[in-house]
């Protein structure tokens, strides 16, 4: 099959750029909106059953989850963009191998990723910045949720899959469905049983369960053709092309694991030696991370809808698609930026009001925390949708950079030297110097790769 004929009969290569990415975008914010959602509504319920020290708990627990989201990236993105590509050049027979070396890693890493959680969870809750008094409770959760691991892997990864595949809305209905059983099941167990945090679990994993079971559905009726045997047995000659693509996405869920790590125990730490104590400034922390990253999946989701759509035209030499969907795509997460920028501003305290009680200092450290920390999310679309769009177009060490920018080239340090000088008041005023720097740095590669594609179209 030649590259013409591949562009004449794929919708990616000949609809309208417009439609093709509100059809790829939407169930991809919908199916990042799920993934914060299972942790958002687990500490809502939580806040309200037990307090301050349940949401402390679930934060210390969040870079157990951020792994895993990790994981779920490196190969279902990676996979996707590899599928996409091949498909985009027509090699479909190649392209499948992608598919199918994906799926069996997503749920193979999961269980290895559950066994190390039971083998050494203690050290580890500690290591994440647990004090004393919160310890119990995350334990109690994670000792669960863990279970869920390699169905969350292949549920958040597996969404890509079936994506890249051009049926977007199966994606979207997978992570709807366990969403919605795990928001129905949480007040049952945690308010009717009385099971607290291990209701909040329970509810969890039955939610991933029955997800994983979807996308497993549908891998075995992959429209791109059957999977044998062959195209299940890892590969390195596959599997490491396409953990190539994915290691921006990966690298930045570990940076934002790292820092989580890091936050938690300056937290911890200089929260001892200031007003707040120990637990206000981590569940402070905890709801704002959570309630930042769901702004942050519509940014996210609009970055892995156009994935498919860059990913496609850019193997076909369709440059003039390629810098639409780039442009649309960075247009619709301004808004929603912007959108997010007034809401944190104006409503911190209603916002906080959503996960439960708290005293007066608890209300106080988490106004003042929304307001600084996130005071450039204005701009902060531009540094996901940048290392997208690099890796989506076989670029991965441009993507990689910049996925590492925020995180870990200016965040990170920020987080040891500001506290220093400032106290706790250091952290917060290192999340909008890292935001800033991330954004200038994303436009200036991003405004190059456009102009240097210009060129290469004439």
């Amino acid at each position: 099959m030649t590259q013409t004929n591949t562009t004449q009969i794929n919708p990616l290569g000949t609809e309208p750029v417009g439609r093709l990415l509100r059809r790829f975008a939407v169930p991809s914010i919908v199916a990042m909106l799920v993934n914060a959602l299972y942790n958002m509504v687990d500490q809502i319920f939580i806040g309200h059953s037990i307090g301050e020290l349940g949401n402390a708990a679930t934060n210390v627990a969040f870079p157990l989850t951020t792994s895993c989201t990790a994981l779920a990236l490196l190969f279902g993105i990676g996979a996707a963009s590899a599928f996409n590509l091949s498909m985009g050049r027509g090699e479909k027979d190649k392209a499948l191998y992608y598919i199918g070396n994906a799926a069996v890693m997503m749920f193979g890493s999961g269980i290895v990723l559950f066994l190390i959680a039971e083998l050494f969870l203690d050290p580890m809750l500690i290591f994440f910045g647990s004090p004393d008094n919160v310890l119990g409770l995350a334990r109690e959760y994670v000792r669960i949720v863990a279970v869920g691991f390699p169905f969350l892997i292949l549920t958040s990864g597996g969404a890509h899959l079936v994506r890249a595949d051009g049926s977007p809305n199966y994606s979207m209905a997978c992570n709807l469905t366990g969403a919605l059983i795990n928001t129905i099941l949480d007040p049952i167990l945690i308010f009717g049983f009385k099971m607290g945090m291990t209701g909040a679990a329970l509810a969890t994993i039955t939610g991933q369960i029955i997800s994983a079971f979807l996308v497993f559905r549908y891998l075995r009726h992959y429209k791109a053709g059957p999977f044998t045997r062959e195209h299940l047995r890892p590969r390195m000659i596959y599997l490491g092309y396409a953990m190539t693509l994915g290691m921006a996405q990966c690298f930045n869920q570990l940076a934002m694991m790292l820092v989580q790590i890091v936050m938690n125990n300056s937290l911890r730490h200089y929260g001892a030696l200031s007003v707040y104590g120990e637990a206000i400034p981590l569940a402070c922390s905890g709801i704002i991370n959570k309630v930042s990253f769901m702004f942050f999946a519509f940014c996210i989701g609009i970055a892995q809808g156009m994935q498919p759509i860059a990913s496609f035209n850019y193997g076909a030499k369709n440059y003039d698609r390629v810098k639409k969907v780039i442009f649309l795509s960075l247009s619709a997460g301004q808004i929603i930026c912007i959108t997010a920028f007034c809401l944190f501003q104006i409503f911190p305290l209603q916002i906080t009001a959503l996960f439960g009680n708290g005293s007066d200092l608890y209300f106080s450290f988490a106004e003042r925390y929304f307001r600084i920390y996130l005071f450039f999310t204005f701009i902060n679309n531009l540094q996901p949708m940048s290392s997208t769009f690099f890796s989506s177009i076989g670029k991965p060490k441009k993507g990689t950079f910049l996925s590492l920018t925020r995180q870990i080239i200016f965040l990170l340090p920020l987080l040891v030297i500001l506290p220093l000088f400032l106290g706790i008041d250091g952290i917060m005023y290192a999340g909008p110097i890292a935001d800033c720097l991330a954004a200038v740095i994303s436009g200036i590669f991003l405004a190059g790769e456009l102009k240097k594609m210009g060129t290469e179209a004439l």
